[in-house]
Parts: C-alpha cells; sequence; structure tokens
C-alpha cells in the first residue's frame, strides 16, 4: 500500500479500557477532578492523540495550536471530552497481529513519553511538548498495523516491532516508515508545527542540515525504551547509543540512562 493510499484510510486510535472506563466514570462526578483526567488522558496514547486532534480542529478557532493535553483541557467544555472518550469504546486492531500487543505498546509509548520530557527539561526544550511527541511518535507504527495488518504481520516475523533498526526496515519494505505516517497524520489533523517537526525528523534529527532538538530528545528517548524493551546489556546500549545526536544534544549515554523512569515497569492499566 502506497503512503497516500493509508492515509487515506479511516483511522481510530485504540485506547486502553481500563482507561477509557476510569475516565469516564470521572468525568460523570458533580466535581470532576481536571488533574485526575488530566493524568488518565497522558497514560493513553490514542486519547492523548484524539483530544490534541478535536483542540486543534479549525471550527474552535483557537488563537493558537494545543501543544499538551494540560492545554486543551483547559480550554475544552468537559462535554467535548467525555463525547471523545465514549468515541473510544471497543475500537481494538482490526484483527490479532502477530507479535505486536497494544498493552505493550502503549506502555512502550509513555514509557517514551517519561524519558522524552526528562531529557527536555536538560536540553532547555519544553516538557509539555516532548512528553506529547513522546506519547504519540509511534502512532504511525498503529496507523499502519489497522490499515494492512497482514503486510505489517509478515514485516513482525522478520523484525520485532521495537528494535532500533525498524524503522529502516520499515523504509525498505515499504517505501515509508511509521515516523513519516506519524508526522502524516500529525499535520492533517493540524498539530503544531513542533509536534509535526519533531515526529517527521525523529529518526534522523540532524541530517543533511536538520536541526530539530525536540526530534533528537524523542530519538533519544526511543532508543533507551527500545534497549528497556529488547532486554539489551550494557555493551548492547554502548554498540547501539547514537552518538551523533547524543554529541549535538551534549547527552551522553550514562545521562540518558539517568532519566529512567522510576516507575517504568510493566503497567497494568493497559490489560
Amino acid at each position: 500500500m502506497i503512503l497516500e493510499n493509508l492515509l487515506a484510510q479511516p483511522l481510530d486510535l485504540p485506547s486502553s479500557p481500563r482507561v477509557v472506563a476510569l475516565l469516564l466514570v470521572e468525568l460523570e462526578h458533580a466535581e470532576v477532578d481536571l488533574r485526575k483526567v488530566n493524568e488518565l488522558i497522558q497514560s493513553d496514547t490514542g486519547l492523548t492523540a484524539r483530544l490534541l486532534r478535536l483542540a486543534n480542529t479549525p471550527c474552535f478557532h483557537m488563537t493558537r495550536r494545543i501543544h499538551s493535553v494540560s492545554e486543551a483541557l483547559a480550554l475544552l467544555d468537559l462535554r467535548y471530552v467525555k463525547t471523545m472518550a465514549q468515541a473510544s469504546i471497543g475500537i481494538s486492531l482490526p484483527q490479532t497481529v502477530r507479535n505486536f500487543q497494544l498493552p505493550q505498546f502503549w506502555n512502550y509509548s509513555h514509557n517514551v513519553a517519561k524519558v522524552s520530557r526528562a531529557l527536555a527539561g536538560l536540553v532547555y526544550q519544553s516538557q509539555q511538548t516532548a512528553f506529547t511527541c513522546g506519547l504519540i511518535h509511534a502512532i504511525g507504527e498503529l496507523a499502519m498495523h489497522f490499515a494492512m495488518p497482514e503486510r505489517m504481520e509478515q514485516i513482525n516475523d522478520i523484525q520485532n516491532p521495537f528494535d532500533w533498526l525498524r524503522c529502516q526496515h520499515e523504509q525498505n519494505e515499504l517505501g515509508y516508515s511509521y515516523p513519516m505516517v506519524s508526522a502524516a497524520l500529525a499535520r492533517m489533523w493540524h498539530f503544531p508545527p513542533a509536534i509535526v517537526d519533531a515526529l517527521a525528523h525523529q529518526h534522523a534529527p540532524f541530517e543533511h542540515g536538520v536541526y530539530e532538538p525536540l526530534a533528537g530528545v524523542i530519538h533519544l528517548a526511543s532508543w533507551r525504551v527500545r534497549a528497556k524493551e529488547l532486554g539489551a546489556n550494557e555493551r548492547g546500549m554502548a554498540v547501539t547509543f547514537p552518538d551523533m545526536v547524543g554529541v549535538t544534544l551534549d547527552l551522553d549515554m550514562d545521562a540518558v540512562l539517568q532519566q529512567d523512569p522510576f516507575d517504568w515497569g510493566k503497567n497494568t492499566q493497559y490489560s
């Protein structure tokens, strides 16, 4: 499937049923705890993407683009948030795809978001925007699995979806990769340019004259969490550490590893 056809496919991003249920319960309260609502939405890739898509819809005539869940909640009526959450009930992959499990993907994405936020603070980038980018950086992977499950199943059989070289492998097999799809979706949904650019350049943030610090942050965060998913040892991480990105951001491997979240074990809320 060519990229243009993939992007033309309808896409309803799946969310954790447990997170959606907890969110709807909270939204039914007479006095809604906005902090809890924010935490629940920020824990879920699908809900975050849906909310940002809603908040950046041109019909709302926002004076600026919305970069984060907290910004969106400050501006949107909670009725819209409730409708959005209800619309996500029951959405899942069209079929079980070998070697790709949604709970693992959600957990991986949330961990990338947490590491991205920590790294952004070290290099004076927006931590809220970095968290958002980390959480949705691989929505293109979901879109590809939705649009062509059988083809992605074949690719998964050859290479782990969380492998460090996954992007190159998809490019070789399909002519495009998940960062390109993620950025294209973000652009279609009127996300802020900072997010679109970070997603577009996350695989090679400082090549061919490009300088995208936020993309570099996402690149390093993704490297770190993929190392965890692959069970890489110290030597494996040393061999694969993206030195050029680290040098450009003045972050060595030890500095990146020091940003590991204290709570990045398996998250039961995605079950």
